[in-house]
């Protein structure tokens, strides 16, 4: 494996990030919900696509690979089972083998309940699953799910860097600030973070540590959001999975 790769962030829609790791000539693109600007980016660069890496099936996160695939047939789509697209199934703990690393692949059920996560030379892919100060939507999967997907990508060592799929740090701390407003990270994290999107630049990547020291849904155990969801819920919450479930419920209406 050489020393590195670079990652590059190539927007779609209005908050998709889609992700290419290239080095060599080579690239990798994750989670392309649409093809124009993940080819007028490779092309530019001079890249040739040899794989996609697909975290789950919703439209804007698989909409560009077919027309991907026209241009680079030969290009191998690594994904869950179930996503027609998909040439190469992966679950918990295969290995992908690319021209400039492997990447492991993390189940990490909960937004969907086929939901992958990938891990390469301490970079994480995680889709919907992890946001930068937030995580996503429960459209398939239960709370006790999401949390368990979610503590075992916090267990990842600190300096592992978090590329999530969608640009919704600001207001996922707007809304931790809301839950936690007594935690010094956060107050430093929004500072840095509006002065980045003010200048149209990404506030990604994040960074494990970062992540578990500022991301409420990663801090169900901390006594000042386990107090913050049961004042909102208004009742007591007897574990973490129902600070969680709270929190969740909490997000979707904020």
């Amino acid at each position: 494996m050489p020393a590195k790769f670079t990652v590059s962030p190539v927007g779609a829609f209005s908050d998709n990030y889609i992700w290419v790791l290239h080095h060599g000539g080579r690239a990798v693109v994750v989670d392309p919900g649409e093809a124009a600007p993940a080819i007028a980016f490779l092309q530019r660069e001079g890249l040739q696509l040899e794989a996609i890496l697909i975290t789950h099936h919703h439209a804007d996160h698989i909409g560009g690979v077919a027309e991907l695939l026209t241009r680079w047939p030969q290009a191998a789509v690594y994904g869950p089972a179930d996503i027609a697209a998909v040439n190469h199934p992966v679950m918990e703990g295969a290995s992908v083998e690319l021209s400039f690393g492997t990447a492991t692949v993390l189940e990490v059920p909960g937004h969907t309940l086929n939901h992958l996560a990938y891990l390469i030379a301490g970079a994480l892919f995680c889709g919907d699953t992890l946001f930068g100060a937030g995580c996503g939507r429960l459209f398939e999967g239960t709370p006790r799910q999401m949390h368990d997907s979610l503590s075992k990508l916090a267990a990842l060592p600190d300096a592992t860097k978090v590329y999530p799929a969608h640009e919704y740090t600001l207001s996922n701390l707007h809304f931790a600030l809301t839950v936690d407003p007594g935690n010094p990270v956060l107050a430093i994290r929004m500072s840095r973070d509006q002065k980045l999107r003010e200048q149209n630049l990404p506030t990604l990547p994040s960074t494990m540590s970062l992540e578990r020291a500022s991301n409420p849904f990663l801090r169900a155990d901390a006594p000042a959001v386990r107090q913050a969801a049961a004042h909102w819920s208004g009742q007591p919450l007897h574990d973490v999975v129902e600070v969680f479930a709270a929190l969740r419920e909490w997000k979707n209406r904020f």
